[in-house]
């Protein structure tokens, strides 16, 4: 059975505005002291930003139970120094970033101006396990059509300073900025991804192998593949979703390749339209279809990536949970979907960010 890791970033938030706050340096000190041996919780790019990682999974009921469990304790931490956590995918309210200071972070900085200014997005990152990294470059051919998919159900960043963006994950837009993100063409081979990886750092570019954002990659400390394009997810239980159906695109196209099943091959131009309707709509509209790369409507979509995975799902045990974890994100929405809810029932962006505050714990 593969095994699953999670990754999610979560946003610092005043409990009573909803304002963010820069306090993720206090936040982890407070961790440290509870538990000094702790590997947990993380600093990232800006202050107003928690991540945590989970270790390796293969049950997906463990896997939530610790998502769970992550986000309580990051809760209880902040609360001791008077800010909440929330997962969203972006601020709805306006703010101002506080740079983390660190060598790499200012020369971020210092060499992407402004756009690095802009990344306060928090997504989460899904780590499945691979024997070898000539199968892990074979399923990173085999699963470009679907990661858009993916996309479109994390969706949680509707807003951005202050304003509603129309889309409903702003957060892949803003990500989208930095020179090395976004969708590959096919590698074919591990000497060819580390070839190309390796001609990225030395055009100067970027700063090292860790800055290469392909939308999923091979993680360079874990003998895993990396698939980064979700949004972090409002709710638990979507990000349980997420994690399976990476694992079940994983096993897929895994499957795929070792019997003989040649890659699809659609262009990078085409996956990155793909890319954009996942972004703009999520799952309130239409998204092309993984296959024919034509509209669709996402709920058929969605159901078209079950099809897609469904012998990897039986084989896990997974099928009825994520057939069941489907049907109810498809009823009631993703956490863009929600956000706007509070909205129209709230009319305020503050009481968005508290109900999130909530439901983050949920």
């Amino acid at each position: 059975m593969r095994t699953v890791g999670v990754e999610e970033e979560l946003l610092l938030v005043d409990p009573d505005t909803g304002d963010p706050r820069a306090l993720a340096a206090p936040v982890l000190a407070r961790a440290a002291q509870d538990d000094p041996g702790q590997d947990v919780f993380e600093k990232e790019l800006f202050g107003q930003m928690l991540e945590f990682a989970t270790h390796p999974q293969a049950d997906m009921a463990d896997l939530g139970e610790e998502i769970v469990r992550c986000r309580k304790e990051a809760a209880r931490h902040a609360g001791e120094i008077g800010c909440a956590v929330a997962a969203l995918a972006s601020s709805p309210l306006p703010v101002s970033p506080s740079l983390s200071m660190n060598e790499r972070y200012r020369w971020l900085a210092e060499r992407y101006g402004i756009p690095t200014w802009e990344q306060l997005v928090c997504g989460c990152h899904v780590h499945v396990s691979v024997e070898s990294d000539e199968e892990g470059v074979a399923v990173l051919d085999r699963i470009r059509p679907w990661l858009a998919v993916l996309r479109a159900i994390s969706a949680n960043s509707p807003f951005w300073q202050g304003q509603d963006t129309g889309y409903g994950s702003y957060r892949s837009r803003v990500w989208n900025r930095w020179p090395s993100a976004g969708p590959t063409e096919p590698f074919e081979t591990a000497e060819r991804y580390h070839r190309r990886v390796a001609d990225m750092v030395a055009t100067g570019a970027i700063l090292d192998e860790g800055m290469v954002y392909f939308d999923a990659r091979l993680s360079a400390h874990y003998p895993t593949v990396e698939i980064r394009v979700a949004d972090v997810c409002l709710c638990a239980n979507t990000a349980v979703l997420i994690a399976t159906l990476s694992r079940a695109l994983v096993e897929t196209a895994a499957r795929d390749w070792r019997a003989g099943r040649p890659a699809p091959d659609p262009s990078v131009s085409l996956l990155r339209l793909a890319d954009w309707y996942a972004a703009r709509f999520g799952l309130e509209g239409d998204l092309l279809d993984p296959v024919t790369l034509l509209p669709k409507p996402a709920e058929q979509v969605v159901r078209s990536l079950l099809e897609h995975c469904g012998d990897a799902l039986a084989g896990s045990g997974d099928a009825d949970r994520a057939d069941g974890a489907v049907r109810d994100l498809l009823r009631n929405g993703n956490g863009a979907r929600e956000q706007r809810r509070l909205l129209a029932r709230t009319d305020s962006l503050r009481d968005v960010v508290t109900g999130c505050v909530r439901l983050t714990q949920a």
